[in-house]
């Protein structure tokens, strides 16, 4: 039951582990492989004084053997051998400290292997070789042997002992070596060859009898049973916080009426109640996942911390979720002298800005004045200014912006500059040919004008487009680029200083004398509102056609904006005048027989014993 039990949480171990393992098996074996390379060099230095050291071991080994076999009168003899036995001695030391030095300068960029216990957990670090087996190859031998040990259900923790070799220092159990500790080993950890194999033998000890305690039978039942035991009472503050939650939503609704009140301003409301009602439902609902949240964080690392196998499992799945916010954080804050830039950058270009338009503004209202400058002119130039005022900022600021420098972040940009340039291009036309129009200056607004078929008062022009209101109130909106390659009839621009010319032409019969005619519509004009008296109104005959003449009558006026108005009353006028004057206005179809009809002017401008002529009719006799 024991062994089918560790089995299986064995598997589970596996199965969860083996993915996040699996990532990082690259990495591993890539660092292995710089750890070997490193570790290569100084073993082949360490087999050179390895054989250097026995050279000299043996060699001393002989010389002591040759000075206990002198006599006493031996002095000179004795005098020599210990002589040599001083210099192989200083050699040693040297040897030492030359091995101390070269281990000192590899502790930075070398990492050992590690020795790992059967709780999963480091026991110690294996750094050097001995013999033919290299640190990698005893830390792995090392594993094993700890696997043997804790499988073996007679273990006897005191039975592991050292014992000393001619070289170096062996922890055994009974017949198994389980280890062996070298001089280079102590060197690594800055201890004596005896303190090292000592710290070694009580750190394998304990980690086998720890893991003998901690997979126990009786031990595993317990924690499930805490294991069940806190997710009972996760289950139990789960259930709670719904309830509570529900009945918190059901009290808010009764306090509804008393708590909560429209937001408004004059007549303008901003919250009704139902909205608030459901800003606080999705407030509270927010806090309840939060609360769900928070006893998840707590839960789980509880739960993993029972079982020793899986007590880094919480570090490494809260290691998946928290890196992404820690990145994100780290990322925020080294970000924070570039954002300072950007935000000086923004405040000056700001402050820039504001100086440059007060410029414009002076110019617009004729305080300030400059050859050649329309006044105009100023905030068409101003926004062109401001436009390039804020791409200089932009250009500025892309450098201190986040990845910047990716490639990614180049072909973004270009892709979306070049959507922007093929999906604006009619927009461009228009923007330049607004530009154009700006400074042609051939209308402005309040202007009356005619484009193409269009005319009526300019209300709004701008970068893109031309807005026209007709006589009959309509807004006609031209594109810029339509108005820059039509024709522009501007009716205002010389109205207010010469005077716009009215005209309108009417045809009558040769039997009326021309100067009646020149008299009477001259007379029409000046009776006519709007018109100006000086210069006065004159008269053109501008076609002698087969049955009429054709005369215009020109008049000044300084309102274009109300030629409608105007034309209707000078007609209005030139009717009544030539009514008057009894001028008939018959052309240029009207057809009229004289005898036996009536005239065509209206019976109030005609006498009062006024009668229609009789028929005329002449017979005349053959001879």
């Amino acid at each position: 039951m024991r062994c089918l039990l560790i089995k299986t949480i064995a598997t589970v171990t596996f199965l969860v582990c083996n993915a996040s393992f699996a990532q990082n098996d690259s990495i591993n074996s890539q660092s292995d492989s710089i750890n070997l390379a490193v570790l290569k060099e100084y073993k082949e230095k360490s087999i050179k004084d390895e054989k250097q050291r026995v050279a000299d071991s043996l060699q001393k080994s002989e010389l002591e053997r040759q000075l206990l076999q002198l006599k006493t009168t031996d002095n000179l003899q004795k005098s020599e051998l210990l002589d040599e036995l001083k210099k192989i001695e200083e050699q040693e030391q040297k040897r030492i400290d030359a091995k101390k030095a070269h281990i000192d300068a590899m502790r930075n960029s070398a990492k050992g292997f590690p020795v790992i216990g059967i709780l999963n957990d480091t026991l110690f670090t294996i750094y050097s070789k001995i013999g033919a087996s290299s640190a990698k190859e005893r830390a792995t031998n090392i594993n094993k042997k700890i696997k043997i040990l804790y499988d073996d259900d007679f273990f006897q923790a005191d039975s592991i002992q050292t014992v000393k070799s001619e070289n170096d220092i062996d922890i055994v159990y009974h017949e198994m070596i389980l280890m062996s500790i070298s001089e280079n080993d102590a060197i690594w950890y800055n201890e004596t060859i005896e303190e090292v194999a000592e710290n070694f033998k009580t750190t394998l000890k304990t980690s086998i009898v720890n893991a003998k305690k901690e997979n126990s039978l009786l031990k595993t039942l317990s924690r499930l049973g805490l294991v069940v035991l806190v997710l009972v009472l996760a289950w139990l503050f789960i259930w709670l916080i719904r309830k509570g939650y529900a009945k918190l939503l059901d009290y808010i609704a009764l306090k509804k009426e008393d708590w909560l009140k429209d937001l408004s301003i004059k007549d303008y409301t901003f919250l009704t109640a139902d909205q608030e009602m459901k800003v606080i439902g999705t407030t509270v609902n927010a806090l309840r996942w939060l609360t769900y949240a928070t006893l998840f964080y707590i839960t789980l690392p509880i739960v993993f911390s029972i079982f020793p196998f899986s007590r880094n499992w919480a570090n490494t799945l809260f290691e998946l979720i928290w890196s992404p916010f820690k990145s994100l954080l780290l990322a925020v804050w080294h970000y924070l002298p570039n954002l300072f830039s950007i935000l000086v950058i923004v405040v000056v270009m700001k402050y820039l800005i504001r100086f440059v338009r007060y410029v414009f503004k002076e110019i617009e209202s004729k305080k300030l004045t400059i050859n050649g400058f329309h006044p105009d002119w100023a905030m068409p130039t101003f926004s062109i200014v401001k436009f390039l005022l804020y791409a200089f900022m932009l250009v500025l600021i892309f450098p201190y912006l986040p990845g910047s420098d990716s490639n990614i972040f180049k072909g973004v940009s270009v892709f979306i500059g070049v959507l922007f340039s093929l999906g604006s291009s009619s927009a461009i036309a228009n923007m330049v040919a607004g530009l154009v129009i700006t400074y042609m200056r051939p209308f402005k607004i309040g202007d009356r004008i005619k484009i193409g078929d269009v005319s009526g008062d300019i209300v709004e022009k701008n970068l893109l487009v031309t807005r026209v209101k007709t006589v009959k109130n309509e807004i006609v909106t031209i594109p810029n680029s339509s108005v820059l390659t039509g024709n522009t009839t501007n009716y205002s621009i010389e109205a207010a200083d010469k005077g716009l010319i009215v005209h309108t032409t009417i045809t009558l019969g040769y039997d009326i004398p021309w100067r009646d005619v020149h008299e009477a519509l001259i007379e029409a004009a000046l009776k006519t509102d709007m018109i100006l008296q000086d210069p006065k109104p004159f008269v053109y005959q501008t076609s002698l056609d087969d049955f009429y003449v054709s005369y215009q009558i020109n008049a000044y006026t300084n309102e274009a904006s109300r030629q409608g108005l105007i034309y209707s009353n000078l007609h209005q006028n030139i009717q009544d005048v030539c009514n008057e004057k009894g001028i008939e206005i018959l052309s240029p179809h009207y057809r009229a027989a004289r005898d036996g009809n009536m005239t065509t002017i209206p019976a109030q401008y005609l006498p009062k014993d006024y009668k229609a002529p009789d028929f005329n009719i002449n017979i005349k006799k053959p001879s």
